[in-house]
C-alpha cells in the first residue's frame, strides 16, 4: 500500500477516560494499492500523549525511560540535524557517513521512506537507526501532543511533511532548553525562505548549504552530493523499469509456472554474452533443476549480475548451448563461430524483482572511450563512463565534477537506474580508493567488491571488555571458577596450531581412566563469557559475522584483546572454555558424553610440524629443545617423563582420528584433495615465493576431533531445540555438475559412480595412475567443483530429512569449534549452554525460528564474501609475484596439465602455482598455433582446429598436427597482461606440447631438473594447514605485523573454497 492522499478530516476528541494526558485524533487516509491502483479510504485513530521520550543525553525532564537500552543523541556534536522526507530518501548515503551523527528522524520521515521509498532505502534507514555508533534516533512526533501537526485542507503532502519536521525541530530546541542548535534540511526553497529564520537557533537549510557549512572538510562529501544530485536529475528525465511486465503479471506467471524466478549469474569468462538463471522456487515447466541460459545483452534486458529476475523461456527452436570457445572479456562481444555444448533451456528477462544494489570498484575508461558530455551536463558535473573492476558488471555512466582527479584512480560507484533504450546504467560516484596498482588500493578494491566493511572497534565497544595491562594480567574471578569444572590439574590439555598462531580457540586432551577407558576432550574458547548478548561487541560481531583473512592481513570479528589474549587458549594461562568430553572404550566407541563450562590450563602450544614429528619418533632431546614449555623444566627426568606423556597422548589422538575417519568413510564421507599454493610474504609485504602446501596426517587428526565435537553439539542442540537450533547443511550435488568429472575420468578408462557419496568416494579411490601422481588429485578437485555450497540454517526452516551433511556423511552438523572467528559458533555456544541448563546465563534469550533463519542468511552471505575476498587477494598477490620478476626468469616457464578441451584451446592447471588458465590454439584472426622445428616459440599460421570428445587437434597449413588430450602435460610460458580497469590477467602461451621435464631435457641450453623440483616447493617445511573441516581456504604465510593464524583446513576444506574457482561457468 502507498499513501496517495491524506484527507484532512482530523477530529480531536476529549481526553481518553482514565488517561488524562492522552487524547485521540481520527485521521482519514486514502491508500492506493500497489497492484491495481485502486484507492481505499481508511480511518485511523491516533492517541496523542506528552510522554514520548526525546532520547537525548541533554534532556533535563527525565522523559527517557530506557536510557540504558536505547540509543541516545550524543552530547559531543555541534548540532542536531533533522532531514525532511525527500532529503532522507534521496541522500541516505550521506546520512550513513560515520562523521555525521546526532540525526533525528521524525516518524513522518520514517513513514515516508517506508511507503514512498524503496525496500533498500528502508533497510538502510533501519540499519542506521540500529547502529549505536551513529547516535541517531527515531522520534514519534505523530504521537506527541505538543509536536503533532494537523494537515490543512488542500495542503500538499510534501508541504505538510516538511512542516511536521520543522515542528519537531522547534520542539527539540525548546525541550533541550537551547543547549544545541537544531538544523532542518529540505529541498523546498520556499520553506527555507519562510522558516529559515523564524525561530532563533532553529535553522532551515538546503542540503548543499548544510554540507558546505558543516561537512565540506570531509573528503569526497561534496562530490558525493553532486553525483547523487546529478543522478537524481538524470533519473527524473527517463522512466525506470519500462519494458518489464507489471508485478502482478510476474507473480501470476511464477505461480502458474509460465515464468521462472531466480538469481542472474553472469559468466565471468564471457560476461558480454552469457548469463545463467539459477532457479529459486518451483515451476511447472520441464528442466526444473537445470539452469537457464540467457544469451546476449538483449535477452538480459538491463539485468545485472546478482539481481533476482523473472525469465520467460524462449521457444525450443531458439534454444542453444553454452559456448565451447575460450573467451577473453577484453576482446569485446563480437559473435563467434557456433561451437556450443548440448542444447539447454534459453530464456529472456521480463522483470526484475530485486536489484543487487552494491558498491562497485571502478576506474575511468581509456581516453578514446570516455564519453565526456560537459556541454550537455548539469552545472558543475560532467558525465563519463566508468569501467567496473568486475567484468560481470556493465560500464556505468556517472556524473562527477572531478574527472581529472579520478584519472589513474580506483573509486567506488553505485548504480541508480537503467532507462529503457540506454546502453549503460546510470550511477553516481561515492568515494575514492586510491591509485590503480597500489597494493593498498587493490586490497580496498577486494573488500568493496565483496561488500566487506571493516574498521576499528569503537571506544564504547572496548570499554565493555576487561582492562588488561602487561603488569596486571586478567585473572578468572574466584566466583567464576566455582561455577566451572576445573581441569587444570586433572587433564593433559594442549593445542596444535599453525606457526605464528595467536588466536588459539581450541585445545585437546586425552586421559586414561582407571576402568581402562579413554577420555577425549575438545575444549573451545568460551567467547560467550566475555561477549554478552545484545552488547555493543556482540552487535559488531554479528554485523561482521566472520573474521576476514586476506593474503597479507586479517580483519578480526572480535577485538584483539579477546581474540589474541583473553579468549586465546595459550599455554600456561588459566582460561575459560566450553568443553565436550567423551568416554570411549578400547575400540574408540563413544560410551558417554559430557558438555559444560570448564577451566583449563593448556600445557603445550604445539605446531603441526612438531606434533607430527613427535608421532614420527623425533628424539626426546630434540623435542625438549624445541618446545619452550619443556625447555623451561630444569629437572631433566621430569622433562623426559613429560615427553613420554605427550607422545602417548598424540599417538592416541592419531589412533582415535583414524578410527573416526574410517567410520565416516564407511558411511560415505568424501575425502577430496586439492593442490593448494601459498604465497610466502615477507615483512616488506613482498612475495618471496609461491609454494605448494604440504599435508600432514596431524591435520586430519585435529580435523576429526573438531568434526566429532561439531557433530555431537549439533545432536545436543537439535534435540533440545528442534524448531530453532543452528545447524549446517550440505545439500546433495546436482548430477549434471558431475558431467565434466565423469568425462575426464572416462577418457583415462575409469568409471565414476555419482549415485551416492559413498559410491563417489569409492570411485575416486580407484582412479589411480601410477605414471601420473596428479591425475587422482585433479579428479578430486573436479569433484569439489560439482559440490553444492554448505549453508547455515534454522531447523524450523527446512524438513528434517534435509538436515544432513553430504560431504561429511553426518545426519546433523554445526559449527562450534571457532567462536573467535565465526559468529555462528557464538550462537551455537549459547544454544548449547541453554540446552544443558547452565546457571548464570545472563538472561539469555534464544532467537525464534524466523529470527535465526534471517541471521543465518546474513552469516551465509558474510561467509561467502570472506571466502571470495580471500581468493581474490590470493590471486592478486599471485599476479604481483609475476609482475615483480624479471621476464627472463625461469619461473615463467612451467608444467601444465590439460583439464578441459575447448573449440579454440584448452584449459590447463599449473601445479607449481595453483593456477588455472586458458591456452589458446586459435586466435581471433582464425590463425592456429604451430611450433616450427628447431624453434622454442610457437607461431601463428593458417590452419584449422578440430575438437573431439577426448582431444583437440591443431592442423597447420603444411599439415603438421598438434594434439592435446585430457591430463596431457604440456609446457607453457606465463606472462602478465596488465589490465588497467580490472585485476591483472595471467596469460599462458604454449611452449611445447610435451611436459616441462621432456622439454628441459630436449633443450641443451636449459639446465635439467629432476621431476620433484618441478612440482614441490623448496620451502615445503612451512606448512600452515589447519584444523576444522568444512571451512575456508588455507591461508598464506602472514607477516608478524598482524600476528595472524591460518584459516582451518582439512580433508573437506575445499568443498566451499574451490566452488568459485572451478571449471564450471560462473
Amino acid at each position: 500500500m502507498t499513501i496517495e492522499e491524506e484527507i484532512c478530516e482530523e477530529q480531536k476528541t476529549s481526553p481518553v477516560a482514565g488517561l488524562a494526558s492522552v487524547s485521540r485524533v481520527n485521521r482519514q487516509l486514502r491508500l492506493k494499492t500497489n497492484r491495481k491502483g485502486s484507492v481505499v479510504s481508511v480511518v485511523r485513530e491516533l492517541y496523542l500523549r506528552n510522554d514520548v521520550p526525546c532520547r537525548s543525553s541533554l534532556c533535563s525532564s527525565s522523559c527517557d525511560l530506557n536510557r540504558d537500552k536505547d540509543t541516545l543523541l550524543p552530547i559531543d556534536v555541534s548540532h542536531y540535524v533533522i532531514p525532511d522526507c525527500q532529503i532522507a530518501r534521496d541522500y541516505m548515503e550521506i546520512w550513513e557517513m560515520p562523521d555525521i551523527r546526532g540525526i533525528i528522524f521524525p516518524q513522518t520521515v520514517y513513514n515516508s521512506v517506508q511507503y514512498e521509498g524503496t525496500n533498500r532505502q528502508m533497510k538502510r534507514l533501519k540499519n542506521l537507526l540500529g547502529d549505536p555508533r551513529k547516535g541517531s534516533i527515531l522520534f514519534y512526533n505523530e504521537f506527541h501532543q505538543s509536536v503533532y501537526c494537523e494537515r490543512q485542507p488542500g495542503e500538499e503532502a510534501s508541504k505538510w511533511q516538511t512542516r511536521c519536521c520543522y515542528q519537531v525541530a522547534k520542539w527539540f530546541y525548546h525541550h533541550l532548553e537551547g543547549q544545541k542548535p537544531i538544523i532542518m534540511v529540505t529541498h523546498d526553497l520556499t520553506m527555507v525562505e519562510e522558516l529559515g529564520y523564524k525561530t532563533l537557533n532553529v535553522f532551515v537549510l538546503t542540503m548543499e548549504d548544510y554540507l558546505e557549512s558543516f561537512w565540506q572538510d570531509i573528503p569526497g562529501t561534496m562530490d558525493l552530493f553532486e553525483s547523487l544530485k546529478a543522478s537524481l536529475d538524470v533519473k527524473q528525465k527517463g522512466t525506470e523499469y519500462l519494458g518489464y511486465l507489471p508485478t502482478d503479471v510476474l507473480e501470476a506467471g511464477i505461480k502458474s509456472g509460465r515464468l521462472i524466478k531466480g538469481f542472474l549469474n553472469v559468466n565471468k569468462y564471457d560476461a558480454q554474452r552469457e548469463a545463467f538463471l539459477q532457479r529459486s522456487g518451483s515451476s511447472e515447466t520441464k528442466h526444473d533443476d537445470s539452469d537457464i541460459l540467457i544469451h546476449g545483452m538483449a535477452h538480459r534486458n538491463r539485468a545485472i549480475h546478482g539481481d533476482i529476475v523473472v525469465v520467460e523461456l524462449l521457444p525450443q527452436s531458439e534454444w542453444r548451448g553454452q559456448s565451447l570457445n575460450l573467451k577473453d572479456n577484453n576482446d569485446g562481444a563480437e559473435e563467434e563461430e557456433p561451437d556450443t555444448s548440448s542444447v539447454m533451456p534459453n530464456g529472456k528477462v521480463v522483470g526484475i524483482l530485486q536489484r543487487n544494489c552494491l558498491d562497485y570498484a571502478a576506474s575511468l575508461a581509456s581516453e578514446e572511450n570516455n564519453e565526456v558530455e560537459s556541454q550537455k551536463s548539469l552545472r558543475r558535473a560532467d558525465r563519463v563512463l566508468v569501467i567496473p573492476w568486475d567484468y560481470r558488471i556493465p560500464k556505468i555512466r556517472i556524473c562527477t565534477r572531478q574527472i581529472d582527479t579520478l584519472k589513474d584512480q580506483r573509486f567506488v560507484v553505485r548504480i541508480d537506474s537503467w532507462e529503457l533504450g540506454s546502453q549503460y546504467p546510470n550511477g553516481h560516484f561515492v568515494r575514492t580508493l586510491g591509485a590503480v596498482g597500489d597494493p593498498e588500493t587493490e586490497i580496498a578494491t577486494v573488500l568493496v567488491e565483496n561488500n566487506i566493511i571493516v574498521g576499528n572497534f569503537s571506544d564504547m565497544q572496548l570499554q565493555e571488555l576487561p582492562k588488561v595491562k602487561p603488569d596486571h594480567p586478567w585473572c578468572v574471578p574466584e566466583e567464576e571458577i566455582s561455577k566451572r569444572r576445573d581441569l587444570r590439574e586433572s587433564h593433559l590439555v594442549f593445542s596444535i596450531d599453525p606457526k605464528g598462531c595467536e588466536d588459539v580457540d581450541d585445545t585437546l586432551s586425552v586421559k586414561y581412566l582407571s576402568n581402562g577407558n579413554i577420555e577425549l576432550g575438545v575444549h573451545i574458547a568460551d567467547v560467550t563469557y566475555f561477549v554478552k548478548e545484545r552488547s555493543l561487541t556482540d552487535l559488531e560481531a554479528k554485523t561482521r559475522a566472520s573474521t576476514v583473512y586476506l593474503a597479507d592481513r586479517r580483519y578480526d570479528m572480535l577485538p584483539s584483546v579477546l581474540s589474541s589474549n583473553l579468549c586465546s587458549l595459550i599455554s600456561g594461562a588459566d582460561r575459560c572454555a566450553v568443553s565436550v568430553i567423551w568416554e570411549m572404550d578400547s575400540d574408540f566407541n563413544v560410551l558417554d558424553v559430557w558438555y559444560g563450562r570448564t577451566l583449563i590450563k593448556s600445557r603445550y602450544k604445539l605446531f603441526y610440524e612438531m606434533a607430527q614429528a613427535i608421532f614420527d619418533g623425533k628424539m626426546e632431546e630434540e623435542i625438549i629443545a624445541e618446545i619452550p614449555e619443556l625447555t623451561e623444566i630444569e629437572d631433566q627426568k621430569l622433562a623426559h617423563k613429560r615427553v613420554v606423556e605427550l607422545r602417548e597422548a598424540i599417538c592416541t589422538l592419531m589412533q582415535i582420528s583414524r578410527t573416526l575417519k574410517a567410520n565416516r568413510k564407511q558411511r560415505g564421507a568424501l575425502e577430496l584433495d586439492g593442490m593448494e599454493t601459498r604465497a610466502l610474504i615477507n615483512q616488506d609485504k613482498n612475495i618471496d615465493d609461491i609454494i605448494l602446501s604440504e599435508h600432514l596426517e596431524i591435520h586430519d587428526t585435529v580435523a576429526e576431533c573438531m568434526i566429532l565435537a561439531n557433530h555431537w553439539v549439533a545432536r545436543k542442540i537439535s534435540s533440545s531445540f528442534p524448531n530453532h537450533s543452528l545447524l549446517r547443511h550440505h545439500p546433495l550435488p546436482r548430477q549434471e555438475f558431475f558431467d565434466n568429472l565423469v568425462a575426464c575420468a572416462s577418457s583415462q578408462g575409469f568409471t565414476i559412480d555419482t549415485s551416492s557419496s559413498k559410491a563417489l568416494a569409492d570411485s575416486l579411490d580407484k582412479c589411480v595412475d601410477a605414471n601420473d601422481v596428479f591425475m587422482n588429485r585433479l579428479l578430486r578437485m573436479m569433484a569439489v567443483q560439482a559440490m553444492s555450497q554448505a549453508a547455515y540454517f534454522s531447523t524450523g526452516s527446512i524438513n528434517r530429512d534435509q538436515f544432513f551433511h553430504y560431504g561429511l556423511a553426518l545426519d546433523v552438523y554445526t559449527h562450534f569449534t571457532s567462536p573467535i572467528r565465526r559468529y555462528a559458533d557464538i550462537l551455537v555456544h549459547r544454544q548449547l549452554l541453554a540446552a544443558i541448563g547452565t546457571k548464570d546465563d545472563g538472561g539469555l534469550t534464544l532467537l525464534n525460528n524466523q529470527e535465526l533463519q534471517d541471521l543465518c542468511d546474513h552469516m551465509n552471505q558474510k561467509h561467502r564474501a570472506a571466502q571470495n575476498a580471500q581468493r581474490d587477494s590470493q590471486e592478486m598477490f599471485q599476479a604481483f609475484f609475476f609482475r615483480d620478476r624479471s621476464a627472463d626468469s625461469d619461473i615463467f616457464v612451467a608444467d601444465a596439465i590439460v583439464v578441459q578441451l575447448r573449440a579454440n584451446g584448452v584449459v590447463v592447471f599449473l601445479p607449481r602455482y595453483g593456477l588455472k588458465a586458458p591456452v589458446y590454439v586459435k586466435n581471433k584472426e582464425g590463425k592456429v598455433l604451430h611450433i616450427p622445428a628447431g624453434k622454442e616459440v610457437a607461431e601463428w599460421t593458417h590452419g584449422a582446429v578440430t575438437r573431439g570428445e577426448n582431444h583437440v587437434t591443431v592442423i597447420s597449413r603444411i599439415g603438421k598436427q598438434l594434439c592435446f588430450t585430457l591430463f596431457q602435460h604440456i609446457t607453457v610460458k606465463i606472462s602478465l597482461e596488465p589490465v588497467f580497469a580490472h585485476k591483472p590477467n595471467v596469460r599462458l602461451e604454449l611452449v611445447s606440447n610435451k611436459s616441462l621435464l621432456h622439454f628441459v631435457n630436449a633443450e641443451s641450453s636449459r639446465p635439467k631438473s629432476p621431476p620433484k623440483d618441478l612440482f614441490k616447493a623448496e620451502t615445503s617445511n612451512i606448512v600452515e594447514n589447519s584444523k576444522d573441516a568444512d571451512s575456508e581456504n588455507s591461508l598464506q604465510k602472514l607477516s608478524k605485523e598482524y600476528g595472524q593464524s591460518t584459516v582451518e583446513n582439512s580433508l573437506y576444506h575445499i568443498f566451499e573454497s574451490f566452488q568459485e574457482m572451478g571449471l564450471m561457468p560462473a
